[in-house]
C-alpha cells in the first residue's frame, strides 16, 4: 500500500502545524478524515495503483502549500517563518491580501 504513507503524512503534518506551531486546540476531525482517506486510497490502489499513488503524492504536496484552516498558514509558510528565526505562532500582520 504505497498511497497510504503520503495520506497519513498529510494528517500528521496538518495536526502538528495547527496544534504545535499555532497553539490551536486539537481537532479530532483531522485524524478521522485522515483515516477515512487512507482507507479510500488503499481501496483505490487495488483498482489502479499508479493513479492512486500519484494522487496521494499530489495531495501531500498540495497540503504543504495551501492553508487548510482560516488563520493558520500552510506548513510551508510556517516552516519558512521558523527558518527565518521567528516563531510561527507569534507572527503578526496580514497573511493574504484579497482583491
Amino acid at each position: 500500500m504505497k498511497s497510504t504513507g503520503p495520506i497519513l503524512m498529510i494528517g500528521v503534518i496538518t495536526t502538528a502545524n495547527m496544534t504545535i506551531l499555532h497553539s490551536r486546540p486539537f481537532n479530532w476531525r483531522v485524524p478521522i478524515a485522515t483515516a477515512a482517506a487512507a482507507l479510500l486510497f488503499a481501496g483505490a490502489e487495488k483498482v489502479w495503483e499508479p493513479g492512486a499513488v500519484g494522487m496521494a503524492w499530489v495531495a501531500l504536496v498540495t497540503s504543504l502549500i495551501v492553508p487548510l484552516e482560516d488563520g493558520v498558514p500552510s506548513p510551508a509558510q510556517s516552516a519558512q517563518q521558523w527558518w527565518a528565526g521567528g516563531s510561527p505562532a507569534t507572527a503578526t500582520g496580514p497573511r493574504y491580501i484579497y482583491t
